[in-house]
């Protein structure tokens, strides 16, 4: 990757080094992984036990099977039913914390790298969880042949493009570095466009009867939703 922008900038290592030039990619890969909250090559499916008598469950602990973690919960569920996201304010008034009950968990909330599960769960019961993975990091060190994996092959042009743009700009041609920060934009939001299958909200209907309160009010893709939803 680096060779690809020193050849189209007409640069060599005497102009730029490696380091500099992997940090302009890795910059490039941080404005891409970050632009969306949602991209869906970082989906990913875990589980996790409830602890007796325990309401409170950080990220990390939720994500413990993931490799570099979870940074996002889209949604969760037991081997029974789906347990449906209430605010945190809201679900404390139902299960004030002096009087929370205990049960298979119904609902659950999110504040503080914390998910608190309504009402407490009363023993061991598997999580079904369904959520966004930590990207890995790309940048610093790679090796000229290095492509950030996390990313399908039509982001690694565009990750090229930014490096391309912050070479120009550290050579002082503010005219080129523009044009290749434009390119960059416009080829990121195309990717947005193409990796961006969220519908609106749809109620699925049974005989009159909404099937789902989970699915007519869900935001996820079909592909977030689990086949009994």
């Amino acid at each position: 990757m680096r060779s690809y922008v020193r050849s189209v900038v007409d640069i060599d290592t005497a102009d730029i080094s490696d380091d500099t030039l992997n940090r302009f990619l890795g910059e490039g890969y941080d404005v891409i992984v970050y632009s969306e909250k949602r991209w869906p090559f970082f989906e990913v499916a875990t589980t996790f036990n409830t602890v007796a008598d325990q309401k409170d469950y950080t990220l990390a602990a939720v994500g413990a099977l993931v490799t570099l973690g979870l940074r996002e919960i889209a949604a969760l569920r037991t081997d029974a039913h789906v347990i449906s996201f209430v605010g945190r304010d809201a679900g404390d008034v139902v299960y004030p914390l002096n009087l929370a009950g205990s049960g298979s968990p119904w609902w659950w909330s999110y504040w503080g790298e914390t998910v608190r599960l309504y009402p407490t769960p009363q023993g061991v019961e598997t999580v079904n969880v369904r959520g966004y993975k930590n990207p890995t990091a790309f940048g610093a060190g790679v090796s000229d042949s290095t492509a950030p994996t996390d990313l399908p092959d039509p982001f690694h042009i565009v990750v090229a493009t930014y490096g391309i743009a912050r070479a120009y700009e550290q050579q002082e041609d503010p005219t080129m570095a523009a044009q290749y920060f434009q390119i960059f934009n416009q080829e990121l939001d195309n990717l947005k466009a193409r990796y961006d299958d969220m519908p609106a909200p749809q109620p699925v209907m049974l005989n009159g009867r909404s099937t789902s309160l989970w699915r007519s009010q869900s935001l996820l893709p079909n592909r977030l939703r689990y086949s009994w939803e």
